[in-house]
């Protein structure tokens, strides 16, 4: 069987590429550089775009780490990058980096990974 073929018992798809929650966050990344394209707050924009582009990153790393335990782990770092970056976009928007509609949109995004994420975890815990 070919590595990229294999696959462990306690997961349910061959790659980190087939979770939805993988896509979704990509594109929220996408979207992100795409918001802040305009923005002369280097800084924030840097620290923005790095903290969008870490849950997708985060989300693969751990995937392809091959245990359960490193698995979640890494979940739980992207769920933390998920958090960081809502309070980054709750920020822009009160410095006008971001338009009010923009950043709720986003928010509710990443609202939404972050609830995938929890899911994900759970259904990945060892049951005791």
């Amino acid at each position: 069987m070919l590595a990229e073929q294999r696959v462990y018992n306690w997961m349910a798809y061959r790659s980190f590429e087939e979770l939805e929650v993988w896509k979704k966050s990509c594109r929220l990344a996408v979207r992100m550089y795409e918001a802040l394209r305009a923005c002369k707050d280097f800084g924030l924009k840097d620290q923005m775009t790095r903290s969008a582009v870490s849950i997708a990153s985060n989300i693969a790393e751990g995937a392809e780490r091959g245990s359960r335990l490193e698995f979640i782990r890494f979940l739980h770092i992207a769920k933390g990058s998920a958090a960081e970056l809502r309070t980054q976009v709750y920020i822009a928007q009160q410095i006008e980096a971001l338009p009010v509609s923009c950043a709720k949109e986003l928010i509710n995004d990443l609202k939404t990974i972050s609830a995938m994420l929890q899911n994900l975890i759970k259904t990945l815990k060892p049951k005791t």
